[in-house]
């Protein structure tokens, strides 16, 4: 306990104001986001611009390329969750198909194998495989958020507890820490958005 102490002060003292604010607005942005608050993605924006910095600078490349993605989506996701709806109004949660879980599961895992192999060819990138399962998921995942899937939190349990060990491999403690929160925000998360679709649907 007093090396692990001792250890996560060191990583403090080596944290950078960089880190700080994109661990910062990360939290910001899942706490919100599992309050169904159309807040979320400023915050996610703010968040991802920081990010894809610090994970250019650590030679985590797609993760670095995902946060441009995320910062994207952040205003893909501003709109939908106001206009995205049929009736051009807000949107409402909804869930996926087993069908459409399985097509996702199977481009998650091509798109693993192809760019994780070509990092891995081609570059000096840390944990390709890895880093690029947590990459592609995110992508997938982070599009669900934006529809307002359901099962997008169950995605994000499995993608957090993944990214955690990438995070400490590469000496990023305040990402590892973080994600350990996501992960129990993401259960609730999971929770709170399934109590609003089925009130929705009893609505209905």
């Amino acid at each position: 306990m007093t090396d692990f102490l001792t250890s996560l002060n060191a990583a403090w003292a080596a944290t950078s104001h960089l880190e700080m604010v994109a661990v910062l607005f990360g939290l910001i942005y899942i706490i919100l986001a599992a309050k169904e608050n159309v807040w979320c993605w400023p915050a996610a924006f703010i968040s991802t611009g920081t990010s894809i910095y610090l994970f250019w600078d650590g030679s985590l490349y797609m993760e670095s390329a995902l946060n441009v993605y995320y910062l994207l989506m952040a205003v893909f996701g501003w709109w939908q969750w106001q206009y995205g709806s049929n009736t051009k109004s807000v949107l409402t949660i909804r869930t996926l198909s087993l069908n459409g879980h399985l097509r996702f599961f199977v481009i998650i895992i091509v798109l693993t194998v192809i760019s994780g192999y070509f990092l891995k060819q081609n570059t000096d990138a840390v944990l390709p495989y890895l880093d690029s399962f947590t990459t592609w998921s995110a992508v997938i995942t982070t599009w669900m958020v934006a529809r307002k899937i359901l099962e997008n939190w169950l995605y994000w349990i499995v993608i957090n507890s993944a990214s955690i060990y990438l995070y400490l491999d590469r000496g990023y403690v305040l990402y590892a820490i973080l994600f350990g929160l996501y992960i129990v925000i993401a259960a609730f998360g999971y929770r709170q958005w399934r109590l609003k679709f089925q009130a929705n649907n009893i609505d209905a």
